[in-house]
């Protein structure tokens, strides 16, 4: 994705078809471009990615795979898969790769669904420490149709315990360690959880949705080529459009895709595949590795400068795209009063509860941001003091209006300088 390049969206028959839904879509074009998005799940997609999931791909129902289709007329769109499996395959060097899954979920229900049977144990992190609900928390199908004991972090340090976690392992002896995390902003030692998943015999896999783009570029462990199954969405770092993909050693590819379909999927959605196949080929060219390398430029810069501004950060930093910041701590203010001032002021993250927590998950003690979508907008190192200062004087004022409001007009101001969509 070329530097500054700017792109436009084409929406001239929708602005005379549904004026309405145009005119949504323009403001949110608008919110978009105006304010600072922070949220570490979330990212710009190019013109190419926005076209491709706009095209006529999507009119095409291709149940199946590339070559053994239940439905005629499916030529040309195996070609499109195709396209999608081998990048996929060559970015993440991965030995089989099944790129219909829907979302991330989907993605993780079928990567368990191939592996388990119903009642099987499997470890996964906590919510609380950083996982996600699909690791096994007790109100999501992971926790109810699997047993999961869950591992945490270390209460001092706030990041992983390898001999803890192992320790744990030979005691549960589970069928599955998960490994891959949403809110943990440190680096993960995959190669110490294929240890430990050999040392009991379990079957080793992945959730890196939020770091598939630091993978694929070098800047993070890829730990495709030696674990058994990797799931991630294609939207985060990755900067593809929303949906998701399981990558698996050879022994488990056809488990997999008959747990995808017909084990829990139907007719794929064949124009978001033609956007990963796009966005895995703008990932496979050199500038995504700089790309990849400036977000961890980026979080690492804004974490010093929040915390020289007084903000407490879960792990006293960041190796990736994504830090906690403990507001409860730090500003006496909840997760949910600081995500609510934030927006006032025309910046978006979401409240995010931290290690060892004694609020409730809807009104935690931390917020969680990230530099993904800041990074594709062009902001570098410097640019992060900027948006630090406007965090920290958001969080200040946070009950006063009027200035977040003359905060918002700033943040207008600041923006206006990094353009992505005309």
């Amino acid at each position: 994705m070329p530097k500054k390049q700017l792109y436009e969206m084409h929406l001239d028959f929708l602005r005379s078809h549904d004026k309405e839904i145009f005119d949504a879509i323009q403001s949110e074009k608008k919110r978009q471009m105006e304010g600072i998005e922070l949220i570490p799940s979330e990212n710009l997609v190019s013109q190419a990615v926005l076209e491709a999931m706009g095209s006529v791909a999507t009119n095409k129902y291709s149940e199946g795979y590339p070559g053994k289709r239940y439905y005629g007329g499916n030529d040309v769109i195996d070609i499109i898969e195709n396209l999608a499996i081998e990048r996929c395959r060559r970015l993440f060097n991965a030995q089989h790769v099944n790129v219909q899954p829907l979302s991330g979920s989907p993605a993780n229900m079928a990567a368990y669904y191939a592996t388990m049977n119903v009642g099987d144990t499997f470890m996964g992190l906590k919510l609380t420490e950083g996982g996600h609900l699909t690791h096994g928390h007790p109100v999501n199908f992971s926790g109810k149709l699997y047993k999961c004991v869950q591992y945490g972090v270390d209460k001092e340090t706030e990041t992983l315990d390898y001999d803890a976690v192992k320790r744990q392992a030979m005691e549960v002896k589970p069928k599955l360690i998960l490994s891959g995390y949403t809110a943990y902003p440190r680096a993960i030692d995959f190669k110490a959880f294929r240890e430990i998943c050999d040392s009991v015999g379990a079957i080793c896999t992945a959730d890196i949705a939020h770091i598939a783009g630091l993978c694929a570029a070098g800047v993070h462990e890829n730990p495709v080529p030696y674990f058994d199954v990797v799931t991630t969405t294609t939207h985060k770092t990755l900067r593809g459009p929303r949906g998701a993909v399981i990558m698996c050693k050879q022994e488990f590819a056809e488990k997999i895709d008959k747990a995808v379909f017909p084990g829990l999927q139907g007719g794929p959605h064949e124009h978001i595949i033609a956007a990963k196949a796009v966005a895995f080929g703008e990932a496979l060219k050199p500038d995504f590795k700089e790309y990849a390398k400036q977000i961890v430029k980026n979080a690492r810069a804004l974490a010093e400068a929040l915390m020289s501004s007084g903000l407490r950060l879960v792990s006293g930093g960041t190796d990736t795209h994504l830090m906690l910041v403990d507001v409860f701590k730090s500003k006496n203010l909840t997760g949910k009063q600081a995500e609510h001032a934030l927006e006032l002021a025309g910046i978006y993250c979401n409240k995010n509860t931290i290690p060892f927590d004694t609020r409730t998950p809807w009104d935690p003690s931390g917020v969680r941001i990230g530099t993904p979508v800041l990074t594709t907008r062009g902001m570098r190192e410097k640019d992060m003091k900027e948006v630090g200062g406007f965090i920290v004087k958001a969080l200040d004022n946070a009950n006063d209006e009027a200035k977040l409001a003359k905060i918002k007009s700033e943040v207008k101001e600041f923006c206006a300088g990094f353009p992505f969509y005309k």
